[in-house]
């Protein structure tokens, strides 16, 4: 047996968040980091997975009311904890009490730092197995939480929708999707995930909006294209684009329209995410209509311009 000497680490920092920190707020940056630094996602790559371990660590001491607790007033005495020779909370009377540590490195205990384990045991209330102290802290947390795909449509996006799902209890639940959701974008339902260590987690919707035929999405605007004749293009008219939802918009058009003009009709977009009562544009890109088939008479009103023309 050898006693280790160890480093007071800061959970807190290690996560990015202040002190004070809400529930919300720790669990938000462990998601964040823990996607970043995953073996998974970092193969090979040993400082990765040593970073996955120090967050998984931090996470699972400032996620529990009572670990944390503990933390903290051992935060403010550490010094006298370390003079002391690092006691154990179990032992821990404010003396000179020893506590000797065995084995090295992360291998032992499921990768968890000497530190986390002189103070919480060995694996901090972890039940066996997994393959990896890492590993295991990592799927304890997330394994109770569903993400499922949702494909919606540009119209289901103007407007809003609904899905009904299975959610974890394989109860049938209705999931409300806001308008102006965005590609990629995750729409939250509380408590419908599985049920994992004492734990409901949360479902997780996550958006594709699938391509339309007649309309591209750029943020909250719209582009489309309108086919102007020929002969408003040149002399100058009104045409009728069709918006998203369906509705009529008269446009006018000046005189020498070419193609690949754009127009901007405002407040035709898609609703905001963020307010309800604000829209994006719709952009009309100009595509000015040859025609194919001509008349006799067409064909001769042709030939006289392009006389004058020359």
């Amino acid at each position: 047996m050898k006693r280790e000497t160890m480093d007071y680490k800061d959970y807190y920092k290690i996560l990015g968040v202040p002190n004070g920190a809400t529930a919300k707020e720790i669990k938000s940056a462990y998601r964040r980091l823990a996607r970043k630094h995953h073996p998974d996602m970092n193969p090979g790559n040993r400082d990765a997975e040593a970073r996955f371990k120090e967050i998984s660590e931090a996470y699972d001491v400032l996620s529990d009311p009572e670990k944390r607790r503990r933390y903290e007033q051992l935060g403010a005495n550490w010094a006298k904890y370390q003079s002391a020779g690092a006691p154990s909370w179990g032992s821990w009377n404010g003396g000179g009490v020893h506590v000797d540590v065995g084995g090295s490195g992360a291998g032992g205990f499921g990768g968890f730092s000497e530190f986390f384990r002189t103070f919480f045991g060995e694996r901090g209330g972890w039940s066996p197995g997994g393959q990896g102290g890492f590993e295991e802290i990592f799927e304890s947390h997330r394994s109770a939480d569903l993400e499922q795909e949702v494909e919606l449509t540009l119209q289901e996006v103007m407007r809003g929708t609904t899905r009904t799902l299975s959610g974890g209890s394989s109860r049938r639940v209705e999931v409300k999707i806001p308008p102006g959701v965005r590609d990629g974008s995750r729409v939250r339902v509380q408590g419908e995930g599985r049920s994992a260590r004492g734990r409901s987690g949360d479902l997780f919707l996550r958006v594709k909006v699938l391509r339309d035929a007649s309309f591209v999405r750029q943020g909250n605007d719209l582009t489309t294209t309108v086919k102007v004749r020929l002969t408003a293009a040149v002399l100058g008219g009104e045409t009728e684009v069709t918006t998203l939802d369906g509705q009529r918009v008269s446009m006018k058009i000046p005189a020498g329209t070419p193609t690949g003009r754009v127009f901007r009709l405002r407040g035709h977009g898609l609703p905001s995410l963020e307010s309800r009562t604000e829209r994006g544009d719709l952009l009309a890109r100009v595509e000015v209509a040859i025609p194919s088939r001509l008349s006799r008479r067409e064909k001769e009103l042709f030939e006289e311009l392009r006389k004058l023309e020359s």
